[in-house]
């Protein structure tokens, strides 16, 4: 596939420097049909050609349940141009969390049940493992949040074992800024398909985002260095290989995203 180089290299250094992935692990990517999941799928099917550890793939997506439904067949047609099977889990998500509940504040409850639901399906097609598409944007906008909201220092792994569940975790996207996941998704023309959830776009995270991309430009590298810091105090489970700090060394040939629309 053109234009996935770059996100190769990333993905790899990740898994390398993060022992992501074992011999024989069958893993399900978790697909929510946004830029950051068809990139990972589209990631780990290039890698699992040559990467020196042998694993199986596949990719799962949890439908929520919205009323005017979701049309997964562009998904499908991607999975099958890259031979990954592709299986979709019904559930009432969205029922529960807008009709019955009526949450105000619903982000955080869709995750815990849309991870419970994709556990639950990668476990029933004999996976061990399970792919997630967060990237470094995300790893940065999480500590923040945590930082601003609830006053502690923290944020997701790069790899968590689900003792409950005997699953693991695995974020191989952690180092790769989400403006080249945007370059790629337009690139290869991945097939997006817009989320219809109603607070989509307007949550905290997205406040946050709003927030670094201002400071950031203001000081420039601003979401380099709080990466580095999260590395260099090893925060869940972060930690600085072969020092590098913040990835600004492994991003000098970054994009200049003023010259991407084309």
């Amino acid at each position: 596939m053109e234009h996935i180089k770059r996100i190769l290299s990333y993905t790899r250094r990740a898994l390398d420097d993060y022992e992501m992935i074992r011999e024989g692990d069958k893993i399900a990517v978790g697909v929510s049909a946004g830029k950051d999941s068809l990139t990972l799928l589209c990631a780990m099917a290039e890698l699992r050609r040559f990467y020196p550890v042998p694993f199986e793939l596949c990719a799962v997506t949890v439908d929520m349940g919205f009323s005017e439904g979701m049309d997964f067949s562009p998904i499908q047609k991607l999975c099958d141009e890259l031979n990954v099977p592709y299986h979709i889990t019904h559930t009432e998500i969205a029922k529960i969390i807008f009709d019955v509940r009526k949450e105000k504040s619903p982000c955080s409850l869709c995750a815990k049940m849309r991870r419970g639901a994709l556990h639950r399906a990668a476990k029933e097609l004999g996976c061990n493992t399970v792919a997630l598409g967060h990237h470094f944007d995300d790893a940065v906008e999480t500590f923040m949040l945590n930082l601003f909201f609830e006053g502690r220092l923290g944020c997701f792994s790069p790899v968590t074992y689900l003792s409950r569940m005997d699953l693991r975790m695995i974020r191989p996207m952690i180092y790769l800024p989400e403006k080249d996941v945007r370059y790629f998704s337009s690139r290869a023309a991945l097939p997006v398909i817009k989320s219809p959830c109603p607070a989509d776009g307007n949550t905290q995270r997205e406040e946050m985002k709003q927030l670094l991309a201002r400071l950031d430009r203001e000081h420039n590298g601003l979401r380099y260095r709080i990466f580095g810091a999260m590395q260099r105090g090893e925060i869940d489970g972060f930690k600085v290989v072969d020092g590098m700090q913040g990835i600004k060394a492994y991003d000098e040939t970054a994009y200049d995203e003023s010259t991407q629309e084309e």
